[in-house]
């Protein structure tokens, strides 16, 4: 994993997000791809240092991405749902995965685990694990 970006949180320190390299590699064709849109705009150009911005370059309005979501959802033929169900569906992942509630909490940029226990949702194959985890420390592998 390599670091994709930094920007200040409310209250704390910098936020280092980690990223996938494969799609850091996306990230960066895009970014690419952005400088030559911006070239084609000329003087109206701007470079606000973002991932993702309007042809010129400038910040994408709520309402554009907003759009932009529902059309990734459409496409990607997935429920409907908000940006921030998104937040909910990678803290799951993590923890289905077996990531450290700790770290998911890292990963979402939460100050307290609290916060992201909210987010978090235990699968029924999580249960299945642990109930299997429990009976081998009880009764051993057997």
């Amino acid at each position: 994993m390599e670091p994709l970006a930094i920007w200040p949180r409310k209250g704390r320190s910098k936020l280092t997000l980690q990223c996938p390299p494969e799609l850091l590699a996306l990230l960066k064709e895009h970014r690419k791809a952005q400088a030559v849109e911006r070239l084609g705009v000329g003087d109206r150009g701007e470079d606000h240092d973002l991932v993702l911005t309007i042809r010129h370059g400038s910040p994408i309005e709520r309402t554009e991405g907003w759009r932009v979501w529902k059309t990734i959802l459409k496409q990607a033929e997935v429920r409907d749902g908000r940006v921030h169900n998104a937040r909910h569906t990678a803290a799951a992942l993590l923890i289905e995965q077996g990531v450290n509630i700790r770290v998911v909490q890292e990963v979402l940029g939460h100050t307290r685990v609290t916060t992201t226990e909210r987010y978090t949702h235990v699968a029924g194959a999580q249960m299945q694990h642990a109930s299997e985890r429990m009976a081998s420390a009880l009764w051993g592998d057997g």
